[in-house]
């Protein structure tokens, strides 16, 4: 099966190439480092000749309105139009659990914009929409100064690997399209300020940290459970502390503490020292 990637040499876009290539499919990354823009059009149609799948793992460089407003209007309006025109039999477009719920984010409101071109195009099309990576936990982490206090929301979240997320939409790509969304997560649910105190320790990042419900994520409140899939979703089987594990240098004991849904989980302890 021949496949173009979008955004392919990114972290989701580049795993999904990966298990692709593995799988024996013809498959290419494509982004502005090898001459195609979305945006612009350039280099779309010659890259999307004789494509079947067209995995669109893309993301804007900016989040912040006017930018990422522009970005996906224009990027997933080329890409589909393009598709038209190559007679791609299987779009997958990548979107983010919760996007319905999260309209106070301008790039949730953008990845809403995306969302429903894709639903109106005349296109075989899956969009899959994944929560949150463990790997894109630090960039929740604030630039605030040393020791001051971080707040973070304590609603439900059920993020997954990479990895594993690019194992699902790869699955999904090769499979027919389903004309609906379909949901991937993780194995595990957490609270969310507990993940990002973890990767902090794992940084050597000593700045308390504060379960606050009024934090903003992307600049939007959380409910409960907004960032969680519904039944039925896709689910990873790597479990975060496994994937943090991996990350640390060497050999560190492990112990057993507290889950913050009220299981007992393994973790590994981190220096902050």
């Amino acid at each position: 099966m021949k496949i173009v990637v979008i955004g392919g040499h990114g972290l989701i876009g580049s795993r999904v190439v990966e298990q692709l290539a593995a799988q024996g499919h013809d498959v290419r990354a494509a982004s502005r480092r090898n001459g195609v823009d979305v945006v612009g059009g350039h280099g779309l149609d010659e890259a999307l000749d004789g494509v079947e799948v067209v995995v669109d793992a893309g993301n804007a460089p900016i989040f912040e309105d006017p930018d990422v407003t522009a970005y996906f209007e224009r990027a997933t309006t080329r890409l589909l139009a393009a598709c038209y025109r190559a007679g791609v039999a299987h779009y997958v477009g990548l979107s983010v659990v919760g996007t319905p719920y999260l309209q106070d984010s301008a790039y949730f409101r953008a990845k809403a914009i995306q969302e429903a071109l894709i639903r109106r195009a005349p296109l075989p099309a899956t969009l899959v929409r994944a929560t949150q990576c463990f790997e894109f936990m630090v960039q929740l982490v604030p630039p605030v100064a040393a020791r001051e206090v971080l707040h973070l929301s304590p609603a439900k979240v059920q993020p997954v690997a990479a990895d594993d997320l690019g194992a699902l939409v790869a699955q999904v790509a090769t499979a027919p399209p389903r004309g609906h969304t379909v949901q991937v997560a993780g194995p595990e649910r957490h609270r969310l300020f507990e993940l990002v105190e973890w990767v902090m320790y794992f940084n050597q990042d000593q700045r308390p940290v504060v379960a606050d419900p009024e934090a903003r994520y992307y600049g939007a409140l959380l409910k409960d459970a907004t960032l969680t899939p519904e039944p039925g979703a896709l689910l990873g089987t790597t479990r975060f502390i496994d994937w943090l594990a991996s990350h640390l240098p060497g050999n560190r004991p492990r112990v057993n503490l507290p889950d913050p849904l009220g299981d007992s989980v393994e973790r590994t302890p981190v220096s902050s020292g």
